[in-house]
């Protein structure tokens, strides 16, 4: 038999693979789940013996039964199923159900990603040599249909995350947030958890209680997933609502001040639907809206030329999506306020 005991570089400490809790928070994902899964489980023989758990929020798309089928052939590998459906309270409960006393770190692996070789060992090893509270890594969006080719192209740039650090993010170091990877379990469980009533930003939220408690957050840039974007206009939009919807109440729950580029898909909102309204009567109001969609058509532009693909030409659209979705969901969630 195989030990399940490592060593890790750089350190004398030696992990056993019991002491580690893999995460797959899913729903309807049967299109990534298997390859997901086989990502992480390529590399050090240890992999095999990390206990890896599918938290299903109720798929309908045979998402489930990949899974079943796999654990014949991976042992180590667990299926919980989730009522709340909420990846926030899948995480929650599998560490009530699968983490006991002796587990002392948990990483989170989404479904939609295709991970690097021993990413749950790497991700264990950086949570050990930096005492993080967490760790978070970036995210290489890859699409395979056109739309998802242009909705990567997109995403990793300023106009589509507003340069976020853990988007497309080269260089390692302690952040504020950013995508996450891995936890100190005893400081996840001090927490609370996940607030499991978010169905989106949970992430950020649970970061922001992490630096009101004096936990750091690293960002290790040569940990990096690959990420597959949605593949039509409609998921994305709904993808990027709920993301503006969990962003806003983040905001209310802790009292933050919004960021300047978190606000500008408001902005970009607001001022076009109110230069149309306006444009009967000050027809010069339509500079806003043309303007915005301007900016988007030369995106389209651009992102073709460099990717010398005729696929570029939707990265305007897949922009916008993201965008106007997310600017409604925030203002949505800030008109009812956080419940």
């Amino acid at each position: 038999m195989e030990s399940s005991v490592i060593p890790l570089e750089r350190t004398d400490i030696r992990i056993d693979a019991s002491h580690v809790l893999a995460v797959i928070p899913a729903l309807n994902e049967a299109r990534h789940i298997e390859t997901c899964i086989r990502s992480l489980m390529t590399g050090d023989v240890w992999l095999r013996s990390v206990p890896l758990v599918v938290v299903d929020g109720g798929s309908t798309d045979g998402t489930a039964e990949i899974v079943e089928r796999l654990i014949h052939e991976f042992p180590n590998l667990k299926i919980l199923y989730n009522p709340e459906r909420f990846q926030s309270a899948a995480v929650n409960r599998a560490v009530t159900e699968c983490a006991d006393a002796d587990t002392r770190f948990l990483v989170r692996c989404d479904a939609h990603s295709v991970f690097p070789q021993d990413f749950i060992l790497s991700v264990t090893s950086v949570l050990i040599h930096t005492s993080a509270a967490s760790v978070v890594i970036p995210m290489d969006a890859r699409g395979k249909t056109c739309f998802e080719k242009a909705n990567a192209w997109i995403v990793d740039t300023p106009l589509g995350s507003g340069g976020s650090a853990h988007r497309g993010g080269r260089q390692s170091g302690y952040v504020d947030h950013g995508h996450h990877a891995g936890f100190d379990l005893t400081v996840f469980r001090s927490l609370g958890g996940y607030d499991g009533s978010f169905s989106h930003n949970e992430d950020a939220e649970y970061d922001e209680r992490v630096a009101q408690a004096g936990g750091r957050i690293y960002l290790d840039a040569t940990i990096r997933k690959i990420y597959i974007p949605r593949s039509t206009v409609g998921t994305l939009a709904k993808q990027y609502f709920n993301y503006g919807k969990g962003r806003a109440r983040t905001i209310f729950k802790h009292r933050q001040r919004p960021k300047i580029r978190q606000m500008l898909p408001v902005l970009a909102l607001l001022g076009s639907v109110a230069g149309l309204l306006a444009s009967p009567f000050f027809p010069v109001a339509l500079i806003l809206p043309f303007g915005y969609l301007g900016i988007l058509v030369a995106a389209s532009i651009i992102v073709s030329v460099s990717k010398r693909s005729t696929c570029g030409l939707l990265a305007g659209l897949a922009s916008g999506t993201m965008h106007m979705s997310w600017a409604a969901g925030f203002i949505k969630q800030s008109l009812m306020g956080a419940r």
